[in-house]
């Protein structure tokens, strides 16, 4: 039985440039890319040097916190480079890969049969624990931990978002796998949302707690829904993951190896054949980009979607969380006397000189121009209109902003990661980095509290 949840408030933002569904495997990338951005709050520890030769889904680093965390190799061949940055801290791993592939092989373990610690201590040592976030503060999971839920969300509302329906069918059995033992990992339930009409291979899953969403974006964001099925209060832990990594997991468990393969849409009014691709965490994204074709030289390319993603070069890599690759126009032109005039063009959460609300189906070809610059907030409300929690957006990035570690607290800081204020980012007429605000004061709450 299904528990329905409805959100009125809240923005579509409806652009150009939707994948077909239709998908091609990529060409395999000569290099591939580790991140460690990507791992917010962790502090590395080498386990092999530069020149080595490594092997799938063997061992980088782990956690300078938990030596049991490990961090693998998405495919097999010769660290290149260990690139640093300032005070030597270590900010890209790149993998040389070998035409031929091997892979580390651990011994398959049984859902089912397996005991919660068996299931704890084969996904550290396999690499699949980075997968599992933790809420709050948004970090990868404490594996000494016992959440009270797990919540893993199959609606997608971001715009040009790789559509799960599409991208699991035929994942059922890794899938199902993975829920499974991620259910012997906390005494609560597992919270899995799918859409009201859609026809997701989430629904049908054992062990699960199943929760059918609409309404507008940020439905889909597995935030909204968590405050809508059992909000988190102070010294409560959630643990939350992408549906797709289900399948990375499920698969492991089964096969014994890892394999960090993932379909990825790439997206956008600037690519001439949206579609998806098949390639693995850490491809270069030309891999794909120029094979669909891109109409224009001046690019803006996004590893994830347009409110939540990271800018990225055309010969970067694709991010460790990442299933969507959005390319735009760059916005570098300035548009004279456009705050005096009718807009048709744009969206917009207001009425003012804007006529987006006279086709709410329309699709925009929208670039990165940011349409006014950086001011003092606000007070107008529009936050209110787009933001379907129960908390108080504009006070509580203020709290953030003035460091009110009280105020963070009492109004639900707790609840929020960055990409919950994606989308008052993206109406704020006072242009603030509300995302950047909300993750500064996760750092300072985790590192005075945590």
């Amino acid at each position: 039985m299904s528990k329905d949840i409805r959100i009125k408030k809240g923005l579509n933002i409806n652009l150009v440039g939707a994948a077909e569904q239709t998908t091609t495997k990529a060409v395999s990338s000569n290099v591939y890319n580790i991140n460690l951005a990507d791992f917010h709050g962790i502090t590395p520890k080498m386990m092999v040097k530069q020149g080595v030769e490594v092997k799938a889904g063997e061992p980088l680093f782990y956690s300078k916190n938990n030596e049991e965390m490990l961090f693998v190799s998405p495919v097999s061949g010769e660290l290149i480079e260990i690139e640093r940055g300032a005070r030597r801290r270590i900010l890209n791993l790149k993998i040389l890969a070998d035409k031929t592939q091997a892979t580390v092989e651990h011994t398959p373990l049984s859902p089912e049969k397996a005991s919660e610690e068996a299931i704890r201590e084969f996904l550290l040592k396999s690499g699949c624990w980075p997968f599992i976030k933790q809420r709050p503060y948004d970090i990868i999971a404490d594996p000494e931990s016992r959440p009270k839920a797990i919540f893993i969300s199959g609606y997608v509302t971001a715009p040009l978002a790789a559509e799960l329906d599409y991208v699991l069918k035929g994942k059922e059995k890794e899938i199902q796998a993975a829920i499974t033992a991620l259910g012997k990992l906390t005494p609560g339930k597992v919270h899995v949302s799918v859409g009201k009409s859609s026809d997701s291979p989430l629904a049908g899953l054992q062990g699960i707690t199943l929760h059918k969403v609409s309404g507008p974006h940020p439905a889909g964001l597995v935030g909204t829904q968590i405050n809508k099925i059992d909000p988190i209060n102070k010294g409560e832990t959630v643990w939350t993951l992408a549906a797709q990594d289900l399948v990375i997991i499920g698969e492991a468990l089964l096969t014994g190896k890892f394999n960090p393969e993932r379909t990825v849409a790439l997206v956008g009014s600037s690519v001439k054949n949206p579609k998806y691709y098949t390639t693995k965490i850490g491809a270069e994204i030309s891999t794909f980009l120029y094979a669909s074709g891109v109409k224009e030289d001046d690019i803006r390319v996004i590893n994830g979607d347009v409110l939540t993603g990271r800018k990225s070069k055309p010969d970067g890599h694709l991010g460790f969380y990442n299933n969507t690759v959005s390319v735009i126009p760059e916005g570098d032109d300035y548009e004279f006397f456009g705050w005096n005039k009718p807009v048709f063009d744009k969206i917009s959460a207001t009425r003012a000189l804007t006529f987006s609300w006279l086709q709410p189906n329309k699709k925009y070809e929208l670039n990165t121009n940011t349409n006014g610059e950086h001011r003092a907030f606000v007070v107008t409300g529009m936050y209110e209109e787009v933001f379907p929690m129960d908390i108080y957006p504009l006070q509580l990035l203020k709290a953030c902003m003035v460091q009110d570690l009280d105020e963070m607290e009492q109004l639900g800081l707790y609840e929020v990661v960055p990409e919950d204020f994606s989308l008052t980012e993206f109406i704020c007429i006072s242009k603030q980095p509300h995302q950047k605000i909300i993750r500064e004061g996760l750092d300072l709450l985790y590192k005075e509290i945590g």
